[in-house]
């Protein structure tokens, strides 16, 4: 039986009422106008597998206008996967059973994500940088995960403290979680990083072809250890009334041919290096799980040149299931073993 993505159904999720469709086991092609919906279509298999939206920190917002919440299901090999927003909380099935733990259900498969809005992480801030490194450790660190949200839960418990003026002792009683969890995620975000460099740089070279040398580099939110860098901040976070070292200021230093890729950089070698760090995060996951993430690519041909369009194209794994939505299809060079479908009025028809 085959083991990549089948017979997903999306129930009022965005725009759509009601959709299925049956992607192919390499490559699938989703062909229409803008406004179509193509990109919720990717993004519900997003949801599906990782029980998280590229587009949104909130699944509400994914609910059709005027309905309770959705429902996306579908089979990863001969894994019924089912994720649900009902009354304001998510509810997912494994194989029909509901779970309260999502550990095996995320076992299941990872993703790559690619779109346009992946320029932000040339040009942005640092918080696209840090979803761009949780993303991945999500999917490949144990543990990863629960030290994040338990960072999380520390880091706002104490700065509602900060903001209110509350005494030292209340504000530290969060010192030791925030520390704890903090150091973890320190650590896999170096070594994510140190294991990224070479694989995005090798990509960039790939896509660009003109011998663009990406370097990156991890740089923690803090000097020292973490316990040290918050007694070292104590008159700064009083100031302003916020924790002002961890893994909430982490950032991804990124510099093109020894110069800051941001500032320096041009529109075609931002793009370049955007898709490079993607190609990156899905070759780390290939190498760490042994297989290839399921890839989700939306409409990012159209914003690229002829060249860096066919490059990117074969730097693609061909033994990997890909999901490419696109407004046209003349410049792709398609092959039997594909799988098209257009996209018009909310239906999907098979080409």
């Amino acid at each position: 039986m085959p083991s990549g993505l089948q017979h997903v159904r999306l129930v009022d999720f965005r725009c759509f009422e009601s959709l299925a469709f049956e992607p192919g086991p390499g490559r699938t092609f989703i062909v229409g106008r803008n406004a179509q919906g193509k990109t919720s279509i990717l993004e519900a298999v997003c949801v599906l597998l990782r029980l998280q939206s590229p587009r949104t920190s909130s699944l509400s917002e994914t609910v059709r206008m005027g309905q309770g919440g959705f429902s996306v299901d579908g089979h990863v090999g001969e894994t019924h996967l089912t994720c649900q927003w009902i009354d304001g909380s998510r509810r997912i099935l494994f194989d029909s059973k509901p779970q309260s733990r999502s550990d095996d259900y995320l076992e299941t498969a990872r993703v790559a994500w690619f779109s346009n809005s992946d320029l932000d992480l040339v040009r942005g801030g640092g918080s696209g940088r840090r979803r761009y490194l949780d993303f991945l450790g999500s999917q490949c660190v144990p543990g990863y995960r629960s030290a994040l949200r338990a960072y999380e839960r520390a880091l706002r418990s104490r700065n509602a403290l900060l903001k209110e003026g509350r005494p030292r002792r209340e504000i530290e009683a969060f010192n030791e979680p925030l520390i704890e969890a903090g150091e973890r995620i320190w650590a896999a975000r170096t070594d994510l990083t140190t294991a990224l460099a070479p694989l995005a740089g090798s990509a960039a070279a790939e896509i660009s072809g003109a011998g663009d040398k990406l370097a990156i580099t991890f740089q923690p939110g803090g000097t020292g250890p973490l316990a040290e860098s918050l007694a070292n901040s104590r008159p700064e976070e009083i100031r302003l009334r916020q924790t002002v070292t961890g893994p909430h200021r982490d950032d991804i230093d990124l510099h093109l041919n020894s110069l800051p890729a941001g500032p320096f950089a041009s529109e075609g070698q931002q793009r370049s290096i955007a898709l490079a760090l993607k190609l990156a995060q899905a070759r780390h996951l290939r190498d760490t799980l042994g297989q290839p993430p399921l890839f989700l690519i939306d409409d990012v041909f159209g914003e690229l040149d002829p060249v860096r369009r066919n490059r990117l194209l074969s730097a693609l794994p061909t033994d990997a299931q890909t999901l490419i939505t696109t407004t046209f299809l003349d410049w792709a060079e398609c092959t039997p073993s594909d799988t098209t479908f257009e996209l018009n009025n909310r239906t999907l028809r098979a080409l």
